[in-house]
């Protein structure tokens, strides 16, 4: 089975946004799901890496939880300032926020987290994998901005995350 489907979650999930692509169930669209989920991860399947180790992959809940509780107050935060500061007052940064994580998947769920949340966005990584670059829309202390990173996404990532 393992031959068949290397990635047996992505065939799932590539099944799914197909059938919700085309927004009307027909026969035909399912079996072309199915062998879009076949074959696609097949060809792809030599250039990815090893499976992900994950320790506590029923924290991913709790994170996901975590993330959409975090976005819907960021744009609580981002209107008001875009509604209520001048932009005299704001203080835009570029910051560094130094990793403890190693793991790339997890590198990838943290700056996607980051752009997904509004007013901040990640925009590079060091070329050793040490440090992700962050632009803040309104940070007047980058410090912070750094700890609150850290304590509220990379230290569940790493729980998560071998």
């Amino acid at each position: 089975m393992k031959r068949l489907l290397p990635h047996a979650v992505l065939s799932l999930l590539l099944v799914v946004v197909w059938l919700l692509l085309v927004n009307d169930f027909r026969w035909g669209s399912l079996v072309f799901a199915i062998i879009i989920a076949v074959a696609l991860p097949l060809l792809i399947a030599p250039y990815w890496p090893a499976d992900t180790a994950l320790r506590r992959p029923w924290r991913y809940f709790s994170y996901f939880l975590l993330v959409l509780w975090d976005i819907i107050g960021a744009n609580i935060d981002v209107a008001k300032i875009v509604l209520f500061k001048p932009n005299s007052q704001l203080q835009p940064a570029w910051i560094a926020v130094p990793l403890e994580l190693r793991s790339p998947e997890a590198i990838t769920v943290l700056a996607g987290t980051i752009t997904l949340t509004p007013g901040t966005v990640s925009c590079d990584l060091s070329e050793d994998g040490h440090a992700l670059l962050v632009h803040c829309l309104h940070a007047p202390d980058p410090d912070s901005v750094v700890r609150e990173i850290k304590s509220r996404y990379e230290s569940r990532l790493k729980e998560i995350f071998a």
